[in-house]
């Protein structure tokens, strides 16, 4: 049975977000946030894969405007197909022009599943990659892509100075990008896997552990080491317009977590 009430027969209800304020103060990025939101998305391999975002959604709101209307966010991000830089843009168009905006926000927070295969026995196995898109529409589409990768550290300083052994420990790789072609996440991993003492795989048999063991020995790095490293790939990428790079070293004897930075602009 359809119990939909006509359009016409419906109530006239006030609408209190659209009236005015007096106190003439704008704000930034009045929205949504923690929307949790299926997606699609392009996969190097396999060609397309299905994973859930927690989802943030915001426009510029004017200084005479008391509020905005939150539905509208859930109705124009119920657009989104298969997530691309047209379909991500065209979702900010759809927000400015719902809400009268001049200035729109979407950030997209996801696990992506890559494929690793093991060193020695070739295993392969899915490993889940924290990642974030943060997109941004006024005059112009901006859009930074950040990749949270998992390596291995191992210390140089412990190395040398110890009669036997080094202390290693996992760490986190962040790549942040702005680029003017499409970079697949599966590259952004490969660049933190190379600046690493020894990449992380989720399946490896006793012969694989033994050489990322003996790989991350036989090439100790600080996560000043790494980062550096992580910088001179995303440099000679024309691609990549803009990174920040960041590898957070979770250290094994210390009390604190170790870390390094570096911005494009160095050079």
């Amino acid at each position: 049975m359809n119990t939909k009430v006509p359009e016409e027969k419906r109530e006239l209800l006030k609408d209190v977000q659209s009236e005015q304020d007096s106190r003439n103060i704008p704000l930034k990025h009045v929205g949504i946030t923690d929307l949790r939101w299926p997606l699609v998305l392009r996969d190097r391999q396999k060609g397309e894969q299905h994973t859930v975002a927690k989802v943030s959604l915001a426009v510029d709101l004017p200084k005479d405007l008391r509020g905005t209307h939150m539905s509208r966010f859930v109705q124009c991000l119920q657009k989104l197909d298969i997530v691309n830089l047209s379909a991500l843009e065209e979702v900010l168009d759809d927000l400015k022009e719902s809400l009268l905006a001049d200035r729109a926000f979407m950030k997209l927070e996801f696990p992506y599943f890559i494929q690793k295969t093991a060193p020695v026995t070739g295993l392969t196995s899915v490993m889940d990659l924290n990642c974030i898109y943060t997109m941004e529409k006024g005059e112009q589409f901006t859009q930074k892509v950040e990749v949270q990768v998992p390596i291995q550290t191992l210390c140089p300083c412990s190395k040398e100075i110890s009669t036997y052994g080094a202390h290693n420990q996992r760490a986190i790789a962040c790549l942040e990008i702005e680029a003017n072609e499409f970079v697949w996440i599966e590259e952004l991993a490969e660049m933190a896997d190379a600046g690493a003492s020894a990449p992380v795989y989720s399946l490896l048999k006793r012969p694989d552990e033994k050489y990322v063991t003996e790989e991350a020995y036989d090439n100790p790095r600080f996560v000043e080491d790494a980062v550096r490293e992580i910088a001179l790939r995303l440099e000679a990428d024309l691609r990549i317009t803009w990174y920040r790079a960041t590898v957070k070293s979770f250290e094994s004897i210390h009390n604190h977590s170790a870390f390094a930075c570096v911005e494009k602009g160095w050079k």
